[in-house]
């Protein structure tokens, strides 16, 4: 389906992105995903909704749709509204300690700030209203209600002659001014927060070298197609994924992999879009372009994970959705008991429950996750290592079992043959050339390491096979023009022909053995520095593989783990892991399509980069780079992602439970209020960010 793209200026906090959010969930539209960092708007419109009534729809709610590709006419904007308030502010501020006889004029005063006033009503008072209508009251409610009552109370005493202590205009104006001042801070921190997705854009190629007939055009890569054929020189970035058709070159891939080293390409080779073509020129077949490519599905991936809530943010929303009402019952209730009840005097009575409005922040508990999510995912995006889904951040933190396939993923999966026994009148080349042709069509590591060993042998027009297919941990069977029926595989293929065991790979024809083949593989250099990672952080790692019980035994014992699982079907695997996952979060690595069903029955799975399609779509962490090593930095940046979160809802939590009952009292001004209010969203944010650069073991 279609997915309609929006870029929404003017939502500046989670409250906002709700009211976006609700408002077309309720129009009937679906799969929406609002994302106030980035000021992105998608939804599916299976409804057929008029787009100009959704916008309209948004306009209405404060916000303003604009296009991304033309600058915002938007003069009014947060920085400059931040100046107007600050020049009429100060003199009001500087009334109270200098003692210039026009300053203290209560006219010049309502003059000075009736201008910020009109302007807090314009900025705080629509989004107020909005949220209001949309049963959501936000931040802005409780800021415009406490300049209002500044502002209306001054007025009166204006008015009525009543003298300086009636006077707060100040107060109105310091209320506005100090928290665009906290809203613009807090809007270039969370710009910081979603730096990943910036840095991950800016990436994509504009313009491309396309081959017309015997000319060399220059498009623009949103015009390309599948089939394109692309001219790329030294120097150049990649702009889109292909084949590599002519030509050697080495390639930069750290923007997907996180790995500096250049990779050599020769012809055949796949190419992603984005890479740097470091040495050499070639031309290159186009296989995906636009939003098809590696590159663009790790932007969406991103984005994605970037919004996803995980479940330690819901008691912050359920709090959050009846923080303003009970805040402005607290302030009533403050100036209830302070007036009528010790005997304040009224003006007093006021300023706290003023006080008690604006020191309030609903915006740090709805900005405590999404902050930290937004750095951790894009920290991890960074290294090579790609989330689907912010809560996942939280499963992986407390993971307690890590299983892992052991073929490809323990070990090199860079198979050499060992031993060819071949039996009736086969040769060791006959052996081989059906071998080949059978394995083919898996993408098993050891069939890709067979066929890669096999590829220069004679061909042999005596075994020409047809009708080849791929039974998920069986083997691959093929017949040839006669109708003998030849299949390769494990024991499982060849236990009704003979009893011994002790051989990796069977290859039969008919109701005959005719070959069997013995490999040797090695643990990949990272694997045991891994292991040991994961047991020192309190997990238990455990073997689940396919592969004969000697030699599961042999690896396991090499890596010092204690519990393995050998010779299991991919069912087999499945029944495991469910069981597994019952007792404990359980996390399955993998890379084969046999792989595949465990990796999506456990709570989480983990593919690595070179792993087949349907094992990296059943797996919710994706290694682009190949390496085991990496999985040390997904749980270490996981856990301090997590622990992030913790900090800044406690700090959020912490500083409302503490500063409304001190204003309550009436220890603290006003202005003070909205000092430490404008300043508390900036406090999670910057301890978010401290994530980006954290150095983390």
């Amino acid at each position: 389906m279609n997915t309609t793209e929006l870029t929404v200026e003017g939502m500046t906090c989670v409250n906002c992105a709700k009211s976006v959010d609700r408002f077309l969930n309720k129009q009937g539209l679906e799969d929406v995903y609002v994302n106030f960092a980035t000021k992105e708007v998608r939804f599916q419109n299976t409804a057929n909704i008029a787009i100009e009534q959704v916008k309209a729809g948004i306009t209405k709610l404060g916000f303003e749709v604009v296009d991304e590709h033309l600058p915002s006419p938007t003069f009014w904007t947060l920085e400059r509204k931040f100046l107007f308030a600050l020049v009429f502010t100060l003199p009001l501020f500087a009334h109270m300690f200098i003692p210039w006889k026009p300053l203290h004029n209560h006219w010049i005063q309502l003059a000075l700030c009736t201008p910020v006033f009109a302007l807090g009503v314009w900025h705080f008072g629509r989004s107020a209203w909005v949220s209001i209508q949309n049963r959501f009251p936000n931040m802005d409610v409780l800021i415009f209600m406490g300049s209002t009552a500044a502002f209306v109370y001054s007025l009166y005493g204006s008015l009525m002659g009543l003298g300086h202590d009636f006077l707060f205009y100040e107060t109105s104006a310091m209320i506005i001014t100090l928290v665009l001042l906290g809203n613009l801070l807090e809007k270039r921190a969370v710009a910081r927060t979603t730096d990943a997705i910036g840095e991950l854009t800016k990436l994509q190629v504009q313009k491309a070298r396309k081959i017309v007939g015997t000319q060399i055009v220059e498009v623009d890569t949103r015009d390309l197609k599948s089939g394109d054929i692309l001219q790329v020189n030294e120097g150049d970035k990649i702009p889109a994924d292909g084949e590599l058709i002519e030509g050697t070159a080495t390639v930069d891939e750290s923007m997907l992999t996180g790995e500096s080293e250049p990779i050599l390409k020769e012809k055949g080779a796949t190419l992603v879009g984005a890479s740097i073509l470091q040495s050499g020129n070639l031309r290159m077949r186009v296989t995906a372009a636009g939003r098809d490519t590696v590159l663009s599905q790790i932007i969406e991936l991103v984005k994605s994970a970037q919004a996803d809530k995980p479940d330690i943010q819901r008691l912050a929303d359920r709090i959050s959705a009846i923080f303003v009402p009970v805040v402005l019952a607290i302030a009533a209730l403050t100036f209830v008991l302070s007036y009528f009840v010790f005997g304040v005097n009224f003006q007093n009575a006021m300023l706290r429950s003023i006080a008690v409005m604006v020191i309030s922040c609903p915006c740090a508990m709805g900005l405590a996750t999404p902050t930290a999510v937004m750095v951790g995912v894009g920290r991890l995006a960074r290294n090579g290592i790609l989330i689907k889904g912010g809560q996942t951040l939280e499963i992986f933190a407390n993971i307690k079992n890590m299983v892992f396939d052991k073929t490809g993923t323990l070990t090199t999966g860079n198979f050499q043959v060992k031993n060819i026994e071949c039996y009736h009148d086969f040769s060791e080349n006959d052996i081989k050339n059906i071998a080949l042709q059978l394995e083919q069509h898996s993408s098993h590591p050891i069939a890709r390491s067979l066929v890669s060993e096999f590829s220069d042998i004679d061909v042999n027009d005596d075994f020409l096979l047809e009708n080849i297919k791929e039974e998920k941990a069986v083997g691959v069977k093929g017949n040839d023009e006669k109708g003998n029926n030849y299949q390769i595989g494990s024991y499982h293929i060849a236990r009704d022909l003979t009893n011994d065991d002790n051989h990796h790979l069977y290859l039969r024809k008919n109701d005959q053995l005719i070959a069997t083949i013995d490999i040797q593989d090695e643990l990949k250099p990272d694997t045991k520095a891994t292991i040991d990672y994961l047991k020192s952080q309190g997990m238990n790692p455990i073997i689940l593989s396919g592969d004969k019980q000697t030699k599961t035994a042999e690896v396991a014992t090499q890596l010092g783990i204690n519990e393995f699982y050998a010779e299991h079907l991919p069912e087999e695997k499945l029944v495991i892991v469910e069981n597994l996952a019952k007792e404990a979060p359980t996390v399955m690595v993998g890379d084969g399509i046999n792989d595949a069903p465990a990796l999506a029955k456990a709570t989480l799975g983990v593919s690595l980069g070179n792993a087949s399609p349907v094992a990296i779509q059943s797996s919710e962490i994706i290694l682009l780079n190949d390496r085991l090593d990496y999985l040390q930095k997904a749980v270490a940046i996981s856990r301090h992602t997590l622990l992030t979160i913790k900090q800044n809802l406690f700090w959020a939590f912490a500083y409302n439970i503490v500063a409304i009952p001190v204003a309550a009292l009436g220890y603290l001004n006003p202005m003070w209020g909205a000092i430490f209010m404008a300043f508390s969203d900036v406090v999670v944010i910057g301890n978010s960010l401290r994530l980006r650069g954290k150095r983390i073991e």
